[in-house]
């Protein structure tokens, strides 16, 4: 699989970072080479292999990115799906889409963060008390 450089690694974990300090929300990435199926269903199958859905307020978001086949999804836990409209994923994704055109996925990636913090911030502000239930590194599937 093309990996991303340290430097693009680096990027996205920290606009993970940034974006966690705006939400209690919990975004994590999720990267392979190839998907055969639809990207949706796999990053519904991921969310659930990393044990995404075990955060205290169902707010993990799992951004899922098949970089050879071209394909990603956006999916959140149940706590978000309950109070966001159903195309609340739709803006970031074109954000993301935008920069994946033009061949940058790590800034493809960090908008989609960033964007999808902002956007959680709204029903999932963050709290002093906030912790960070689920690891920012990436995960790389083979």
């Amino acid at each position: 699989m093309p990996q991303l450089s340290d430097k693009d690694q680096e990027k996205i974990k920290h606009s993970i970072e940034w974006a966690e300090k705006a939400t209690s929300g919990e975004i994590r990435v999720c990267l392979e080479k190839n998907c055969a199926i639809d990207a949706y269903e796999r990053a519904v199958a991921c969310f659930f292999d990393l044990e995404m859905d075990k955060t205290r307020l169902k707010n993990g978001v799992l951004v899922y990115l098949a970089i050879e086949d071209h394909k990603f999804a956006i999916i959140g836990d149940s706590g978000i799906n309950s109070l966001v409209p159903e195309n609340f994923w739709d803006s970031t994704k074109e954000l993301m889409l935008e920069q994946f055109k033009n061949g940058d996925i790590a800034e493809g990636l960090s908008v989609g963060i960033i964007e999808a913090g902002k956007q959680l911030k709204k029903f999932f502000p963050y709290a002093d008390n906030d912790t960070n239930e689920l690891s920012d590194d990436i995960v790389f599937l083979k």
